[in-house]
């Protein structure tokens, strides 16, 4: 037996009915730092913090009275030092020793109790805890800390368990679904579920949780909805992780109310749309005012140009002959008046048709692209091919008026910039869609660079396409060469557009 005792790896002491101590064994005097002699027959009190010396004797001796033959001492129970303490971090009491340099050390401990010879002997076995008893304030500490940072977060932070109730409710929740924690905690989650959604949610957690990734962002191709306390649903962003805790499994949900996010968003939308159909009715009746000034300056303005030219070539031949051998100023001035009418007679009609050429309403689209490509070779020298693989169909308003405005504008910034010595475009259609590909092989440019000040060739591209709900592509970079590809809906995109 009494190797036993000293081999015990917990600190073993027995006093006798006069609390002196009859038994101090080597674990003892490695916790106390008080060798054997010095503690063998003298008061237990050597042992005790000297503020709870007075209540400690009543303490064993009530032990003593109740009959039991051992127990765990701390609480209610008699304590080695007639008393507990709180230690700092910690919300359960702690019992306490006093070492032989005077430092009080926490002790974790149980008292029996036994007849001897007639004498009754009281033993205490007891082991120090100091550094678990560090360990716990620091956990302590860090839970404090952590359960700061969780109520200062931004986000709402909900845990459940295995079976989705709420362990975990930070005060971003309690603001977000209007409850307190008091209440939440041990609640289902389902509180906070609209009705429609629960049947399927149980499934979805369970298939996350066996899934494997221990966090992912929760349905990422639409928004979340959740569920206040009175009821009124609203939209949310949320990432879920799980993890495994002693054979249980935890689900934390960080999420963020994106209510006024979603109303900014639906009131952006709808500006949008308004300003397409507000830059879509601008562009018909600005395309209405061209027609119109085109064909007035080709019906009348050019007509009587020419009936002039015509009255100034009938004056030419019937104007009297000149004397032998003397200058003719008027032959002269009517020559030069007929240049100059010719003159104005082709800057109408080029001005005209420029405007919007006649045959785009007269003949189509088709004819008006090629005058638009045989135009451009003509003015600029560069090779330009026309590639039409469907030559026989046609487009109606306004998609005609938008495909010949995007290829006039890429074939003017081709001319402007690209210094290209080839141009190819493409033109075809299908049962749903128009394409439209001007390529060049001229210097290309960066496509991330920013705009130029007071350059809209670009921009007034995107807006035309946009209209339409087109889609808009433009590859290049520095001396590749530009790609510019359309492809437009064959479908009414705005209910008013002409």
């Amino acid at each position: 037996m009494a190797g036993i005792l000293e081999s015990a790896m917990d600190a073993i002491i027995s006093i006798d009915a006069d609390q002196r101590v009859a038994l101090y064994n080597a674990a003892a005097e490695k916790i106390f730092q008080w060798p054997r002699a010095a503690v063998l027959g003298q008061p237990l009190d050597m042992l005790i913090p000297a503020r709870y010396r007075a209540a400690h004797a009543g303490h064993v001796q009530q032990f003593g009275q109740t009959g039991m033959t051992s127990r765990r001492m701390g609480g209610q129970s008699a304590l080695l030092g007639s008393g507990q303490t709180t230690l700092p971090g910690l919300d359960q009491p702690a019992l306490l020793g006093l070492r032989a340099n005077g430092e009080e050390f926490p002790i974790e401990a149980s008292i029996s109790q036994h007849a001897e010879d007639g004498s009754t002997l009281f033993t205490v076995i007891l082991r120090d805890i100091t550094e678990r008893t560090r360990a716990e304030r620091e956990l302590a500490r860090s839970e404090a800390r952590l359960r700061s940072i969780l109520d200062s977060a931004m986000e709402a932070i909900i845990t459940v368990n295995q079976d989705q109730h709420i362990v975990l409710f930070n005060r971003a929740a309690e603001q977000v679904f209007g409850c307190t924690a008091r209440e939440a905690i041990g609640a289902p989650l389902d509180w906070f579920i609209p009705e429609r959604f629960r049947a399927q949610h149980t499934a979805h957690v369970h298939a996350f949780g066996n899934a494997g990734p221990a966090n992912r962002r929760m349905a990422a191709q639409r928004i979340v909805t959740g569920l206040r306390r009175n009821g009124e649903e609203f939209p949310i962003e949320a990432s879920i992780s799980h993890i495994t805790e002693g054979g249980n499994q935890f689900y934390t949900v960080m999420l963020r109310d994106i209510t006024e996010r979603e109303q900014s968003l639906a009131a952006l939308t709808r500006s949008r749309e308004e300003l397409r159909e507000f830059a879509a009715a601008a562009s018909s009746v600005r395309e209405q005012e061209k027609s119109r000034i085109a064909r007035e300056l080709h019906d009348e303005l050019a007509q009587s140009l020419t009936a002039l030219k015509m009255d100034l070539n009938w004056i030419s031949a019937h104007q009297p002959a000149p004397a032998p051998g003397m200058a003719d100023p008027l032959t002269a001035k009517i020559a030069a008046m007929n240049t100059m009418l010719a003159a104005t007679v082709a800057a109408t009609r080029r001005i005209a048709a420029d405007l919007r050429p006649l045959m785009l309403d007269d003949l189509g689209l088709l004819p008006a692209v090629e005058w638009l490509v045989q135009g451009f070779r003509s003015r600029t020298g560069t090779a330009c091919t026309l590639d039409i693989p469907t030559p026989d169909f046609e487009l109606d308003e306004p998609y005609a008026t938008a495909v010949f405005r995007i290829l006039q504008e890429s074939l003017t910034n081709a001319a402007r910039h690209a210094q290209a010595n080839a141009v190819r475009v493409t033109l075809c259609r299908d049962a749903s869609h128009v394409t439209l590909v001007i390529d060049d092989n001229g210097r290309g440019f960066a496509t991330a660079d920013p705009r130029k000040p007071a350059s809209y060739g670009l921009m007034g591209l995107r807006e035309r396409v946009s209209m339409l709900n087109g889609d808009l592509t433009i590859d290049s970079g520095p001396g590749a060469g530009t790609r510019i590809a359309v492809q437009i809906p064959l479908e009414p995109p705005l209910k008013d557009t002409p």
